[in-house]
């Protein structure tokens, strides 16, 4: 929605008042958005039991009814069971991610009767006075009424990183945010219009998106799409073009096309990222893009930010050390921050030090930013002064080498100057007298140095990149035990030749006086040298490099346009809350691909063993029980519980290589296997009921004893509730193929000794032949690793 004419207040400086207000609310002129942040139920319902694979399996169900052996339809089960699982575990990640949605939201601070406060997106009016601020997210669009030094980066929306300039009368958009200064604008275009609209709509959305899991997936099921088609034709045509009678030829039908679906490969999939999303939320972790659980799993760089990650974002004022004696240092640092109307940290703890302002008039203020280093305030006669980084304005010197030692001990060091011009003058506040040390200290969080140990026990590097002094920043660090502590290295003296900018990078672990902009160019330079890089931030010098990194992670109570930004936000603010959120995607991805590997091993050798079955012009040997009871016991319940099983092993790319190098060789050799014990016991077209059933239940002891081993390798290496797991699949097993009751339901027949020996003795050879061929494949893969 858009206004063509400037909004009518009766103040403008006081913005909208109450009734104008509620007038617009009736009249609809919110800044209500009608794109959803996730699925509605109804659409999760529907997505979740309208599928390809429920299709398949429902018309399959319809012809086992039709034949009237109903037990033969227990696979229809698993329309129920992938459809309510899948919509559980969704609706539960879909109301996780919206309460936290709802925390982590950028609020803009509007004004009313004359009176500011914070209020929803959705709640800003058409008209609305809103209040701009550094690090402020601009949520709807519209002009600029006031302007003191506001300097606005619009990098997201145009990709220019230089922040623009805004005077009043300039139009801000929604998606910008602001670098500097402060000012207030108009809401003129709110809701749809706006590209607000947009952006917010993406932050917290469930969605499943491109990710090289699901791409790997994706052209696994293309593959074996290929597959099933001619497997699938010579399947019906070998049983229905048989002698035998209609109802066992359209059973043969479906116990050979049922298994052919990996059923449970995309549902796990999504259980999995689901679960991932749950979790997380439980620790105050919100994921605004599903596929950053994935990418946590690859990460081996974290970039973090001193200040608000290694240390909290509170400080307090340690000492102020006079340099030049005779200026009024306790009146200047005061009347600076009370001119200061949104202050950082270092000047909020000046404040509280000295909280009485000697009232001088403010004529022009340079709010502080981090490419300059420094903010300042002309106060007339009472002169121009400067308050940054002592490094930064101070020349070489005796000075200069005293604020390198305090800051040698982890304090954070500026220098209080009087400036030879006014603060905002085009050729700069010219000369700098330096006046005073003021040195402030930050607390180390105490939960620090247990997050930087796990990132190495992991083989995660770790990276701190500060707009701090290189020394101090080293100190903190020093006192964390980060290996290259000890040598900082100051970013003014990183060289500009990229490939150089990347073997530093890579090479050392503590960088101060970074630049916005250099922070960006070092993630990539990590991103060249082809690590997945994860950087930590809170302040509005970190969005670029966290919209550029492979994972941005955003400290909750940090600036919203980095909240907006990252793809995770940390919502207790806990730099700790990290290794939990690494470690969730390293158990997601780690544990798909180990149930990958299952069900895509049943896909391959149902494929080739219907193939099989076919050429040689012979009835399929199994039932569709038989098919429902290896599927629950070699893969559906232990693929469920390995798939919310603990993995810290950090995931690999080149997914779908992995998994068909052990799918493809194990489902070959069950294949083989299974139907050479079954030929051994076949009797040709002529046999009996019970010679079909005992000839079964021998092809059925080979498959069911390989596939038990093929799981056995997928959850190496073993733990305790491992083995619990396997020993638990094979006694239920035995158990079906030992009780009476269960042989007479599930028509399994092993009394004729002979017969179970060559099933055990083609599942010996085809153990051995599954091992040799995971032997060599683990060997190719770490030959193709190293």
């Amino acid at each position: 929605m858009a206004i063509d004419q400037p909004a009518v207040l009766t103040d403008a400086s006081r913005g909208l008042t109450s009734d104008e207000v509620a007038q617009r609310v009736a009249a609809g002129q919110t800044n209500t958005v009608s794109t959803k942040t996730s699925r509605t139920t109804g659409e999760i319902v529907r997505a979740n039991v309208f599928t390809r694979i429920n299709a398949i399996y429902g018309v399959l169900f319809v012809l086992i009814l039709s034949t009237g052996y109903f037990i033969d339809g227990l696979f229809g089960g698993l329309i129920i069971v992938n459809s309510a699982v899948g919509i559980i575990q969704e609706l539960r990640a879909k109301r996780t991610l919206e309460r936290l949605a709802i925390v982590g939201q950028a609020k803009p601070t509007v004004r009313r009767d004359g009176k500011s406060a914070e209020i929803a997106p959705e709640d800003v009016v058409l008209g609305d006075l809103v209040e701009l601020g550094p690090g402020d997210k601009i949520v709807v669009d519209g002009p600029t009424l006031t302007a003191e030094a506001l300097e606005v980066d619009e990098s997201l929306l145009t990709g220019e990183s230089d922040p623009v300039v805004k005077q009043p009368g300039d139009k801000v958009l929604s998606g910008s945010f602001v670098v500097a200064g402060s000012g207030t604008y108009r809401a003129d275009v709110i809701g749809d219009e706006s590209y607000a609209a947009k952006l917010a709509a993406e932050a917290s959305k469930f969605t499943l998106v491109k990710s090289e899991l699901r791409q790997g997936i994706d052209k696994i099921l293309k593959f074996i799409t290929y597959l099933l088609v001619p497997a699938g034709a010579l399947t019906i045509y070998n049983q229905l073009a048989g002698d035998q009678a209609w109802p066992d030829a359209l059973r043969g039908m479906v116990a050979a096309l049922v298994p052919m679906v990996p059923e449970g490969l995309v549902l796990m999939t999504s259980v999995a990222l689901a679960v991932g999303v749950i979790r997380l939320g439980k620790r105050q972790c919100l994921v605004q893009e599903l596929p950053a659980i994935e990418g946590l799993a690859r990460v081996d760089v974290v970039c973090a930010d001193k200040t608000g990650t290694l240390t909290e974002n509170a400080m307090r004022l340690s000492e102020v050390r006079e340099i030049t004696p005779g200026h009024p240092v306790d009146d200047v640092l005061a009347a600076l921050a009370a001119a200061d109307p949104r202050p950082n940290a270092s000047l909020q703890a000046i404040a509280e030090a000295h909280r009485i302002d000697p009232g001088w008039r403010v004529s022009t203020t340079m709010p502080f930013s981090s490419a300059r280093k420094w903010s300042g305030a002309s106060f007339g006669a009472d002169g121009d002064w400067v308050l940054g980084a002592a490094d930064v304005l101070l020349p070489e010197g005796e000075h200069r080498a005293e604020a390198e030692k305090i800051g040698s001990r982890g304090l954070r060091v500026l220098l209080l100057g009087r400036a030879e011009r006014a603060v905002d003058a085009a050729e700069g506040p010219g000369d700098i007298e330096p006046v005073a040390l003021v040195v402030l200290e930050q607390k180390v969080r105490p939960d620090a140095k247990d997050t930087l140990d796990f990132f190495a026990h992991q083989d995660v590097a770790v990276k701190v990149i500060s707009g701090d002094n290189a020394i101090s920043v080293g100190a903190v660090a020093g006192t964390l035990d980060l290996p290259g502590a000890d040598k900082p290295v100051d970013a003014r003296k990183l060289p500009d030749d990229a490939e150089k900018l990347a073997e530093t990078v890579e090479n050392r672990a503590v960088f101060g006086r970074v630049t916005p902009l250099q922070k960006r160019a070092m993630v990539g330079a990590l991103q060249s040298k082809g690590h997945t890089v994860a950087m930590t931030g809170d302040g509005v010098n970190d969005v670029l490099a966290l919209k550029d990194a492979d994972i941005g992670v955003a400290m909750g109570a940090g600036s919203p346009a980095t909240r907006a930004v990252a793809q995770i936000v940390l919502l207790d603010d806990k730099f700790a809350t990290l290794p939990h959120v690494v470690a969730e995607g390293r158990r997601v991805i780690g544990n798909i691909e180990r149930v990958s590997n299952l069900f895509l091993t049943k896909t391959v050798y149902s494929v080739l063993l219907a193939l099989m079955v076919g050429i040689a012009q012979v009835p399929f040997p199994f039932l569709p029980r038989h098919i429902t009871i290896t599927a629950w016991f070699t893969i559906g319940l232990p693929a469920f519980v390995l798939s919310l099983a603990p993995n810290n092993e950090r995931a690999r790319s080149g997914f779908v290589g992995r998994v068909m190098r052990m799918a493809v060789p194990a489902g070959l050799v069950i294949a083989a296997a299974t139907f050479v014990s079954y030929l051994l016991v076949y009797k040709g077209s002529g046999q009996s009921e019970l010679d079909k059933i005992q000839a079964g239940t021998t092809a059925l002891i080979t498959l069911i004893t390989i596939a038990l081993w093929v799981l056995g390798i997928v959850a190496r290496p073993y733990r305790w509730w491992k083995i619990l797991l396997i020993g638990g699949m094979v006694v239920l097993t035995l158990a079906l193929f030992l009780i009476p009751f269960t042989q007479k339901f599930f028509a399994l027949d092993p009394s004729v000794s002979a017969y179970t020996l060559s099933a055990f003795a083609c599942a010996g050879v085809g153990i051995v032949l599954v091992e040799a061929a995971w032997w060599i494949g683990r060997h190719l893969v770490k030959r193709s690793e190293a």
